[in-house]
């Protein structure tokens, strides 16, 4: 389901974007609109993911971590 929305753009790139969006073989200059937001949107979501991947990483690296092979260590596990 659409929202309808308001937005300001710049008279000059309003201009172009009248001109050009039937040779780019867009529906209506509707459509170019949802389609450069939707590009947008994408490619934000994808640099927040990335931003938060790199704090989890951080986060882990500044972790404590238990060694959980301490209790075997030192054991010959070829002779066993």
């Amino acid at each position: 389901m659409l929202i309808q929305t308001k937005i300001q753009i710049d008279k000059e790139n309003h201009e172009f974007i009248k001109q050009v969006y039937k040779d780019l073989h867009y529906k209506s200059l509707s459509e170019y609109m949802r389609e450069a937001v939707n590009t947008k949107v994408e490619e934000d979501r994808r640099r927040l993911r990335e931003l938060k991947r790199r704090a989890a990483m951080e986060m882990i690296g500044r972790a404590p971590h238990d060694n959980v092979f301490e209790s075997i260590e030192g054991e010959d596990f070829e002779n066993r």
